[in-house]
């Protein structure tokens, strides 16, 4: 199944944003290609310093302009090209139509406001609600996001929340006005597995009543493997590779999709197997390379791999890779992942 245009709710098209430094221009998003769908969860993965967070807070103008900026580049949202909008216009879609969760709730909730007006907000300046009105819809969302007593928890502050509990409100403020895309960048990385799981069944369970499509930023392979439908591998401020789940876990083509999976433990692996990490450091985006980015660090490197960036391969409609290893003249190279797994 192709790409089809018809159901493509954001479609990201060659988008390249630097930040002017001092010590010079930091190259963070080199240009990046991708779609959701509606009603989609698309995962967005790779080492930190990658581009991930930046790609997407970009797009809605979450980054600070200057020192940053984009450079080129069209993000079409449901018609509407995000990086021509105007401020004026990106603030009434932004909380209305995208909204985001952010990585850390203890430092992205107002600790002097209650945690039902910080929900009211959004209601009454999107969705001109009465206070009254707003109040109602912000209990029957605290309720929604499963936390207990929601008439009480509404006149609270966020440090009588615990941390679950804080994500789960940065959850309802979110999705209050029943925006069409959620962005969600690293929202478990401050919680305790159990709370992990359930904040990522919490997400589902709204995707699929809501139909709201997402992003999830994450360097976390088993949170992509638990909510996403499709997987872009990010490294360098490029796109690696992108493919279906199933493709990324189970037919991984780039070594450095390799290495990501080879790092994680694995639950059917009987021997006590050592887990083997990406041996090196990412590139300087001061001055980028113009070959592969991950040329050093990958041990099936050519020549050809740091002198210039390969194109993008398909592999099946959804499944692309930009390797070396996919030209026809390139050694033929075991596929350290699915090599020896069982059938």
């Amino acid at each position: 199944m192709a790409k089809d245009n018809s159901k493509v709710l954001l479609d990201v098209k060659d988008l390249r944003v630097s930040f002017d430094t001092y010590a010079g221009e930091v190259q963070a998003v080199r240009g990046t290609n991708f779609y959701v769908n509606k009603g989609e969860a698309l995962g967005i993965v790779g080492e930190s310093g990658c581009g991930k967070s930046v790609t997407v807070k970009s797009l809605l103008k979450l980054i600070p302009m200057p020192p940053g900026r984009i450079k080129t580049g069209s993000a079409m949202f449901n018609g509407k090209d995000l990086v021509k909008m105007s401020d004026k216009k990106l603030e009434s879609i932004r909380g209305s139509e995208i909204s985001m969760i952010f990585q850390d709730p203890m430092t992205s909730l107002n600790p002097t406001m209650k945690v039902g007006k910080q929900i009211m907000e959004g209601l009454i300046k999107h969705q001109k609600m009465s206070k009254k009105e707003a109040k109602e819809r912000a209990i029957e969302m605290l309720r929604l996001v499963g936390i207990p007593t929601p008439e009480k928890r509404v006149d609270q502050y966020p440090h009588e929340f615990s941390g679950g509990m804080r994500q789960r409100g940065m959850i309802a403020i979110a999705l209050a006005c029943n925006p069409k895309l959620l962005v969600a960048d690293e929202p478990t990385t401050a919680l305790d597995v159990t709370i992990q799981a359930q904040i990522l069944d919490l997400m589902k369970d709204l995707q699929d009543k809501m139909n709201t499509s997402i992003i999830m930023i994450t360097h976390d392979l088993g949170v992509i493997a638990d909510i996403a439908q499709r997987v872009v591998v990010m490294y360098g401020g490029l796109i690696m590779e992108e493919g279906t789940v199933d493709d990324i876990y189970y037919n991984p083509q780039h070594p450095y999709t390799w290495g990501l999976l080879k790092s994680v433990p694995r639950l059917d692996n009987k021997k006590k197997e050592r887990l083997v990490p990406i041996e090196g450091t990412p590139p300087d985006l001061f001055s980028p390379p113009k070959g592969c980015p991950f040329a050093d660090r990958c041990e099936y490197a050519m020549p050809i791999c740091k002198e210039e960036m390969p194109e993008k391969t398909s592999i099946t409609d959804l499944h692309a890779v930009s390797c070396w290893l996919q030209h026809d003249m390139a050694p033929d190279v075991k596929n350290p992942v699915t090599e020896g797994r069982k059938k």
